[in-house]
């Protein structure tokens, strides 16, 4: 809902609402919300460039929320993840899941396989990305020696994330934490790229998020005190979404050519449309972005359903039917 306003669910307390999700507590028996669990609600809110624009993208809480599920799997070697049920209230049933309640880490994890995007930005400001020294020559789609971690802050809602250098995540969550979210930032990029791959898929970039199993926050204690602390000791869990269009850019393999912004299958079909002349919109304004036109909503839902299809195999099916 582009409004910001959230469904009203019998045995749920609403905690909170983001962009683009929506947040809720089960009730015990006592009528009090539960510690441990979350209910997570994908709504059909698009964002872009730190806005909630007017115009929602049809199905696409579902496609998200049934994508990651797909993915969970496809990583389950690789790390634990949050889902603990799909078993979900009727409204908001095929966009929802029940969640581990878990710590999340302060920081965003994101790894980059091409240049694109604010990396490019970035890169061709300083030759570099959150503190990682590029090859000269790169262009907007150029393929990275390696895949390289380029974490950002995770500013509040309205505000912008900025890169930051690896030393900054350690400062944050402390250095064996850092080094693990790191690895395990990239062996998520690769595992997509390897399943894209054989879909005909390039993933370029994903952010992802990690929460903590054990860290037993103290009542009012410091959360980055604690990761820092004893963070290291904890089990480290997928949380939120993954890989999805949301949260990572696809693009087609057979259209690929570096020089130039690529074809996606992801939310940059939306950016570039309100960066163009025919949105009217200065995106250094402040002001509000315009609503999307009935044709750029369409497209942009084609392609979060494309992109489901071709990565699963398998029809959408929008949820309640």
């Amino acid at each position: 809902m582009a409004d910001g306003s959230h469904p009203t669910l019998p045995g749920f307390a609403h905690v909170y609402s983001g962009k683009v999700r929506d947040l809720y507590a089960p009730l015990d028996d006592a009528g009090e919300a539960r510690a441990d669990r979350l209910l997570l609600v994908a709504s059909d809110r698009m964002s872009a460039y730190d806005f909630v624009l007017d115009s929602p993208i049809p199905d696409k809480g579902a496609v998200l929320t049934q994508l990651s599920l797909w993915w969970f799997d496809q990583l389950a070697d690789l790390l634990p993840h949050h889902v603990v049920s799909t078993d979900v209230p009727d409204e908001v049933a095929g966009r929802s899941v029940l969640v581990e309640r878990l710590d999340m880490l302060p920081v965003e994890c994101v790894a980059r396989a091409y240049l694109t995007g604010g990396g490019l930005s970035e890169y061709e400001a300083t030759g570099s990305v959150s503190g990682v020294a590029l090859p000269e020559g790169l262009v907007d789609g150029s393929r990275l020696p390696e895949p390289v971690f380029t974490p950002s802050t995770k500013a509040p809602m309205g505000q912008h994330d900025e890169p930051i250098p690896f030393e900054g995540v350690v400062a944050e969550i402390g250095p064996e934490l850092a080094e693990r979210v790191r690895d395990l930032t990239i062996a998520i990029l690769a595992r997509g790229n390897d399943v894209a791959a054989e879909r005909g898929i390039l993933l370029a970039d994903t952010k992802v998020e990690f929460g903590l199993r054990g860290l037993d926050l103290a009542p009012g204690e410091d959360l980055g005190e604690a990761i820092r602390a004893r963070g290291a000791a904890c089990e480290i869990v997928l949380a939120d979404e993954v890989l999805t269009s949301d949260s990572s850019r696809f693009w087609p393999a057979d259209a690929w050519e570096p020089g130039h912004p690529q074809p996606s299958y992801d939310k940059q079909y939306v950016r570039d449309w309100l960066t163009s002349a025919a949105s009217g919109w200065d995106r250094h304004s402040g002001e509000t972005p315009p609503a999307l036109p009935d044709e750029v909503v369409a497209a942009t839902r084609d392609r979060y359903v494309e992109a489901y299809e071709r990565l699963t195999g398998t029809p959408f099916v929008p949820a309640g039917r």
